[in-house]
């Protein structure tokens, strides 16, 4: 097995793991990397939907005692069997959506340039949603005299539900980000940002699982034994610093909120816009 093709396997997992969660997008930050190491090709656009699994698999460890509940509860509890509910009416846009235009995106948007752009306009748009929630329910909604309309996961409604799982749909575009698109999406609608982050992590379970065994099911054909190494280091690493991610994140959403992502995107959409624009960096898909 080339050592080199793990050491850029593993990168991409790291890159993954640390991103998905965050409002800065994880597909843009891998096709990124991906041009810049020279990690590309069909082959690879599987690769960096199918490791988005190990970074799932870090939410279900994280928060395994909720969803032991919830499976056990259907039967007898409403509660759990409203949580599932939602989440799987969240789940339905992006997963309809996806199978409908999912190869024109991996065709036509799956290049750095466009996903750069979409970093720029998806941090003017975390400006502008952090500025309406401040307004409206104070600088942080946990500190402040005015509540979010909805606190926690457990009070959303089937339609906060659908509404997030409409925002979701933005997330198509590589570089939107679909924690970015859920969180802000929910925010927008009068969530509380504990809860937005909370069910953007939730929302991410069935939506990237089943975007990872679809993909993988689909290019079949062009996999072989060979690969699986490279996927098990990228999954694994994407893992690891995912769960990080996520435990740094419950506490980040605390005391601080999102516009710090806002304008890392702004900046780094710019820098690669203008490094293309210059030819300083040649940027390929």
């Amino acid at each position: 097995m080339d050592v080199m093709l793990l050491l850029k396997a593993a990168l991409m997992g790291l890159v993954e793991g640390l991103t998905e969660f965050l409002p800065i997008s994880s597909t843009g930050h891998l096709i990124l990397t991906g041009s810049l190491i020279n990690f590309t090709g069909e082959k690879a656009k599987v690769f960096d939907i199918a490791i988005q699994t190990g970074a799932m698999l870090a939410v279900m460890w994280e928060y395994r005692q909720r969803l032991m509940d919830t499976v056990r509860g259907l039967g007898s509890q409403r509660q759990a069997r409203r949580f599932a509910l939602n989440v799987l009416i969240a789940f339905l846009p992006a997963a309809l959506l996806g199978l409908a235009f999912g190869r024109y995106v991996k065709e036509h948007l799956f290049h750095p340039v466009p996903v750069a752009t979409a970093f720029i306009v998806g941090g003017f748009i975390i400006l502008l949603v952090e500025w309406r929630h401040k307004r409206r329910y104070g600088a942080l909604d946990m500190a402040g005299e005015r509540k979010a309309r909805v606190e926690g996961v457990d009070d959303m409604s089937p339609l906060d539900a659908l509404v997030v799982g409409f925002a979701q749909c933005l997330a198509l575009i590589p570089g939107t980000s679909r924690s970015g698109a859920t969180i802000m999406g929910a925010m927008s609608f009068g969530m509380s940002r504990q809860c937005a982050t909370q069910f953007s992590f939730f929302l991410g379970i069935p939506t990237l699982l089943a975007a990872g065994a679809y993909s993988l099911f689909k290019e079949r054909a062009a996999l072989h034994a060979s690969d699986l190494p490279v996927f098990l280091v990228g999954g694994a690493v994407a893992f690891v610093s995912a769960l990080l991610c996520i435990r740094w994140l419950i506490r980040f959403v605390s005391t601080h909120d999102f516009t710090v992502f806002a304008w890392y995107r702004i900046v780094f959409g710019a820098l690669v816009l203008w490094t293309a624009s210059t030819g300083l960096v040649t940027w390929s898909a």
